[in-house]
Parts: C-alpha cells; sequence; structure tokens
C-alpha cells in the first residue's frame, strides 16, 4: 500500500472478527509508534499490550464504548511518560503522531483500530486495573483486530478552502 493511499483510505473500525493479532503484526504497530518524532528525541511514549479477556472486560466497565473494549482481540494503552516530558506541548504532540503510526500501520497490516478517547475520564483508574506506575498518563487505548466487515466511508471531513486560513 502506497503511503498516500493508506492516510487516505484508513478509517476507524469498531468490529472486528474472533482472530487474534498476529506476535508480528503486534510487533511492527508497536515499533511504527516508537518510530514517531518526539522533541530532543526523548520518546516518552510508554505501551501495554492487553490481550487477556479478563482485563479487557475489567477496562471495559470504565468506558461507554464497553462492546469496542471487550470485543477487540487486541488493546494497547498508550501513556505518557511525566518523567520523560521536556515540553509539555511538543510531547502531547509527539504522542499523538505515536499513537497515528500504529493506526497506519495497523492499516497497512490489513487490521482495523479506533483510536479511544472516552476513557481518559477514568484514567486514573485505568493505570491503577493495569498497575502501571503513578508516573505514567494514559493518552489513549487502541482497539486493534481483524475487521468484521469493509471500512465505512469518510464522512464529515470539511473541505480545504474551509481549514485553510491563507497561503502566502
Amino acid at each position: 500500500m502506497e503511503l498516500l493511499e493508506g492516510i487516505f483510505s484508513r478509517r476507524s473500525v469498531r468490529s472486528y472478527r474472533d482472530e487474534p493479532v498476529s506476535a508480528g503484526d503486534l510487533h511492527q504497530i508497536l515499533v511504527a509508534g516508537s518510530r514517531a518524532p518526539s522533541g530532543l528525541n526523548n520518546q516518552p511514549w510508554r505501551f501495554v499490550v492487553i490481550r487477556s479477556r479478563e482485563v479487557k472486560d475489567d477496562l471495559a466497565e470504565l468506558t461507554r464504548y464497553r462492546r469496542i473494549v471487550s470485543s477487540a482481540p487486541l488493546l494497547i494503552a498508550v501513556f505518557i511518560d511525566r518523567q520523560a516530558i521536556y515540553n509539555e506541548v511538543k510531547d502531547h504532540q509527539g504522542i499523538g503522531a505515536c499513537i497515528q503510526n500504529m493506526l497506519l500501520a495497523a492499516h497497512g497490516l490489513g487490521l482495523g483500530a479506533v483510536w479511544l478517547g472516552e476513557i481518559l475520564k477514568s484514567a486514573d483508574e485505568v493505570r491503577a486495573r493495569l498497575g502501571v506506575a503513578d508516573v505514567m498518563e494514559l493518552m489513549a487505548v487502541l482497539a486493534i483486530g481483524h475487521p468484521a466487515g469493509p471500512a465505512g466511508e469518510l464522512t464529515g471531513r470539511k473541505p480545504l478552502d474551509q481549514l485553510l486560513l491563507k497561503e502566502l
């Protein structure tokens, strides 16, 4: 898949077949995330990989998207290491780039994924249930799996003339 084709065709996928994500695909997704740019190359992202049915069901209690969390074959909780931060804005931008890399890698591997942010309302409880140190701040949970059906059409995108402030 060409890079731009992957960017333009990626969609959030919320329904998955009951088929595990291979260790090789997981490795590729994590490496893609780790290759994101970060200020001073501090790489503040940290990951918790979740395959356990019990842990997924436990986390599902903490979000209104419980069906997605409990049915995804794979979850990746993405944290920022607060001890690695040197600039709040730049490091949060880096986490966004890391997450986008992982979403694009999943798509390129023929997998579906969705970036779950609503669970952040329960970030402290997620961290506690995963047994992660307090210096880690939850940024997102990615649900990943083999899509149950074709990706939907892209909807609700504003045309560029509404986004471009000016061209000098």
